[in-house]
């Protein structure tokens, strides 16, 4: 006995089909909306470095800002990779400057880390950038959400840089006299809508991703061409 298809299941089918279709499109236009909100975002202004430990001349015309956190291991490896690289590039020459800004992601042991960097600056700027990098030297390879960066570690590494007093630097833990620093930079976190580490801005715009040395790169030569 033979059957005939009903045409009208075979409407159905191409209906259901058609529907799946324009779903698939509008959740694939949502994702890359929200991509692109996240990614690669211009504020109409760059987060303040004033009273940010800066490396290179403060009137540069062009401003690099990281956002990063002692104990983000993408944060060491950029700073071991990509900062000396735009040193050598952008800031020995005085077409750009390299701020940090302290950021929270890993709960008390960031706060301690970015509560000690930020003592040191206020101490001895000059020592800033030897004890910011001593410290990120001091994160294991592995298990870097152990408990790592302690009282005892950041007296360690403070006592290897000649240029900080290390009882002055016991007291401002201590009193935690470098607090208002540490809220200033979540304050810009939280202004600049910050979601990962590191989070690289130059002149206001942020980098899409961080260890695209041509992105960045490219970025900088805009700012340095827009200013002339």
């Amino acid at each position: 006995m033979n059957s005939k298809k009903s045409p009208f299941k075979f409407i159905v089918i191409i209906t259901l089909i058609v529907i799946a279709i324009i779903v698939a499109l509008i959740v694939i236009s949502n994702k890359s909306s929200d991509s692109d909100s996240e990614e690669g975002k211009t504020f109409d202004n760059q987060p303040s470095t004033e009273g940010q430990p800066t490396y290179g001349d403060t009137d540069a015309p062009v401003s690099i800002v990281e956002f990063g956190d002692f104990m983000c291991p993408a944060c060491k490896i950029w700073g071991e990779n990509f900062f000396p690289q735009l040193v050598s590039d952008y800031v020995d020459s005085g077409e750009a400057n390299i701020s940090f800004v302290n950021v929270l992601f890993h709960g008390a042991q960031s706060e301690l880390g970015s509560l000690a960097a930020e003592s040191v600056y206020k101490q001895n700027p000059d020592a800033y950038w030897d004890f910011h990098q001593a410290l990120f030297n001091e994160q294991p390879s592995e298990g870097h959400d152990n408990e790592w960066l302690t009282r005892e570690k950041i007296m360690e590494v403070a006592e290897g840089v000649p240029k900080i007093d290390t009882e002055q630097l016991k007291e401002d833990l201590d009193n935690e006299t470098a607090m208002d620093e540490v809220n200033k930079d979540t304050k810009l976190v939280n202004k600049f809508d910050v979601k990962l580490t590191p989070t690289i801005m130059v002149n206001g715009t942020t980098i899409e991703d961080p260890f695209d040395y041509d992105e960045i790169k490219n970025a900088i030569e805009d700012a340095l061409e827009e200013g002339k």
